[in-house]
């Protein structure tokens, strides 16, 4: 666990070092205002979806099969060389490759949490993925105001940094990371099951999961906001620089963390996991329609002070869907849920991007906040409506589950 922890802080951080920069090199790059900008970034994060859909499923499959420690490694090291590629891009066109290889590289989510469901039993997962969410959240506090810090030596710096955090990750897991998944629950690698599809096929068994899908993939759909938008949108609306969007962002990440230590292990008994999901999003859908009008930099940090529960819908939603498979396919699981999150992040940055565009040149740009808040806002109506309060149990090699007898749902 901490080992794995400490892989998802290193490459989140790789990540949001890179955020508080990317209004000014696109506009650089482009020669462009910054409405146009915004437009160009929402492909970006698309075309990194459309490579993580692919190589999602594959990429879970395969730790099915070889273990999760050789597919974290790759991917580690594939990360480390294509910000090297991003550092050094002298056109837009090199950095739309670039967010393609990262895409590939990416679906390191699945394999991740497929290690969380080797090493902890049914009933303890979603506070163990609580823990993998504060990793999370560490990886956002220190990418995002490092990155602001950076930039003071020029735009391409806070790539340089990432592709050595990068690097110094793969080493640090070759020499520690042990293989989690033993030898007698690894499976062959099929090619009809490393799809979307083929991912999901033991959970629809399940019978319960379809309206826990939609709601989830809706939550996607409509958090994609934050990473398509947040430093365009606050480049805009407040006037901030890049340091003023990484603190921004780094408040984000600690409150987060905040709610996945200390938050989601004491309500989590009490709320369930169907209950945690709906709290929090419902608080991630209000903060988002509240985002939409606010007009002083305050009030942001003001308003995340409520929205930082919606990290609850995290660990609450993997916690469910994690009791719906056996343990052999729960790296299919991961993968699959990477998958969807890609189907989401195709479309979601183009959304919130061209309506942040659209909006601001006709003089509000808080219409991404409005559309996503109401996306959140129906799956949280869709779990409260739509999800049983009890998991069905995994399905078996020969047909679909039954409604398990208990369990946290």
């Amino acid at each position: 666990m901490p080992i794995v922890m400490a892989a998802v802080t290193i490459d989140v951080i790789g990540f949001g070092i890179v955020m508080p920069v990317l209004p000014s090199l696109i506009t650089r790059l482009g020669h462009m205002d910054l409405p146009a900008a915004t437009r160009i970034s929402g492909w970006m994060l698309a075309v990194f979806a459309i490579a993580q859909f692919f190589a999602g499923p594959v990429m879970g499959n395969i730790g099915d099969r070889f273990g999760r420690r050789p597919v974290l490694i790759a991917a580690m090291v594939a990360f480390g060389l294509d910000y090297l590629l991003m550092a050094a891009a002298p056109t837009l066109a090199w950095l739309f490759v670039g967010r393609a290889v990262a895409g590939v590289a990416g679906a390191t989510m699945g394999p991740a949490g497929a290690v969380i469901a080797d090493v902890t039993p049914p009933e303890k997962r979603a506070a163990s993925y609580g823990l993998l969410g504060a990793a999370f959240g560490i990886g956002f506090i220190i990418g995002p105001a490092l990155g602001g810090l950076v930039a003071h030596w020029g735009v391409r710096a806070p790539f340089i940094v990432a592709s050595v955090l990068a690097f110094l990750n793969a080493a640090a897991m070759i020499l520690l990371l042990p293989e989690t998944l033993d030898a007698a629950h690894r499976r062959p690698f099929r090619l009809r099951e490393a799809t979307v599809v083929g991912a999901f096929r033991p959970l629809f068994h399940a019978g319960n999961a379809t309206p826990l899908l939609v709601a989830w993939f809706l939550w996607q759909l409509g958090g994609i906001v934050y990473p398509a938008v947040w430093s365009f949108w606050s480049t805009i609306r407040l006037g901030w620089n890049a340091a003023q969007i990484g603190w921004s962002l780094a408040w984000v990440g600690f409150l987060q963390l905040v709610v996945q230590i200390w938050v989601t292990p004491r309500l989590m008994p009490r709320l369930h996991e169907r209950g945690a999901a709906i709290v929090g999003l419902s608080a991630a859908a209000l903060t988002l329609f509240a985002y939409a009008f606010v007009t002083q930099g305050w009030q942001v940090y003001a308003f995340f002070l409520f929205g930082a529960l919606g990290a609850l819908a995290w660990p609450a939603m993997n916690g469910i869907l994690s009791q719906m498979v056996d343990s052999t396919r729960q790296g299919a699981l991961q993968g699959g849920l990477g998958a969807m999150n890609s189907v989401a992040a195709i479309f979601g940055p183009l959304i919130a991007a061209q309506s942040l565009a659209w909006g601001s040149r006709r003089g509000f740009d808080g219409a991404a906040f409005l559309i996503s808040a109401g996306l959140i806002g129906a799956s949280a109506l869709i779990i409260a409506l739509g999800t049983p309060r009890r998991a069905a149990a995994p399905a078996s090699a020969d047909g679909p589950g039954f409604e398990a007898g208990g369990g946290n749902g």
